[in-house]
């Protein structure tokens, strides 16, 4: 099985910096695209950034400019690099892994448990 398992979350003063690991791990062949995806209460789970296994990214609108996604292929690892939080950022986050096991050959979805960000005015 796979597991990704996420760290960095926590409160912070608006204005303030964070960032967000995500390792995966497992009987993992191959990873493609990695990203972060955010729910606040009430709220849809809506893309914060992803990055490919060539290193292109895509962003939110509401966060561009703000927030840097990265990732280390060898640690197989994804980082979300939170700058100028604001309220608004509020959310537990996820990450996300399209990647392809030893034992299925062909690309699946998997989800992290979710981190809590609070960001306070």
């Amino acid at each position: 099985q796979v597991q990704l398992v996420e760290s960095g979350g926590g409160l912070v003063q608006a204005g303030g910096s964070l960032r967000l690991s995500c390792a995966a791990s497992g009987n993992i062949l191959h990873i493609n695209t990695m990203g972060w995806y955010r729910q606040a209460p009430g709220k849809q789970r809506d893309l914060v950034a992803s990055i490919t296994g060539g290193g292109s990214t895509n962003y939110a609108d509401s966060v561009k400019g703000r927030f840097t996604i990265s990732r280390d292929n060898a640690k197989n690892t994804v980082y979300l690099q939170m700058n100028s939080l604001k309220p608004d950022d509020t959310a537990v986050y996820y990450c996300n892994a399209l990647l392809i096991t030893t034992s299925l050959l062909r690309s699946v979805d998997y989800w992290g448990q979710g981190t809590q960000v609070t960001v306070s005015s």
